[in-house]
Formats: C-alpha cells, structure tokens, sequence
C-alpha cells in the first residue's frame, strides 16, 4: 500500500527542485487541479505540469505539515515570491495506483482582525 504522505511529500520536494520528471511521476495521467478563489481548473498530467513550469517570478516554499486520514492528504505550505509570503492549504485526493489524482488549492488571504476581540489574543 502507498504511503499517500510520502507520495505528497514527493510532489512537493520535486516542485521545489523543479524537477518535472519527478513530479510527473506522481501524478495521475487525468490529474484535476481546481483553484476555487480563481475559477481554475486544469485536468491533464501535461497541462498541470505546464502551469507549474510557467508559473512566473522566482518563488520558493516551505512545507509546514502533512496530515493524513485514510487515502485523503492536506498539506499546509509557506510560498514566498517577490518577497511576499502567502500560506498555502492544499488537499489531495488519489487515484487506485496511489498517483495523485486531484488537487484543491485555496491560497487565504490575510485580513484584519474584526474589533472587539483584541483581549482574547496573545
């Protein structure tokens, strides 16, 4: 049986080293990846590799955790580009060869805190 985290750690150690053969490996060949703040969507292995080759600016991450529950992944990522850095919560589903099959990225963006509430925080 796959170790669907190893499998997730794989894809992201491969994008950060820009090594596409890698990443192509553990991808499903109809691979869907949706990006819901956007209205994206790209299924193919080829196109999702092509976006992610393109993908401008010169950016690097850090991967903060990898959790599992049965064959369900979500992985929680730091992105920096252009000296921003946004967080990243990526949730991945598999295919029966443990390939990755779908992938559903939400990028959050920060906002200010409501008022009202500043003596509850540290």
């Amino acid at each position: 049986m796959t170790d669907h985290r190893d499998t997730v750690r794989r894809y992201w150690a491969s994008i950060d080293a820009r090594d596409w053969a890698g990443f192509a490996a553990v991808l499903a060949d109809d691979v869907r990846y949706d990006l819901p703040q956007t209205g994206e969507t790209i299924s193919d292995r080829e196109r999702y590799l092509r976006f992610n080759r393109e993908y401008p600016g010169d950016w690097s991450f850090a991967v903060r955790e990898v959790l599992a529950d049965g064959d369900r992944v979500v992985s929680r990522a730091e992105f920096t580009i252009g000296g921003e850095t946004q967080d990243a919560i990526t949730f991945f589903g598999f295919a029966p060869d443990g390939r990755i099959a779908t992938v559903l990225d939400y990028w959050p963006e920060p906002y200010q805190a409501p008022p009202g509430r500043e003596h509850l925080i540290d």
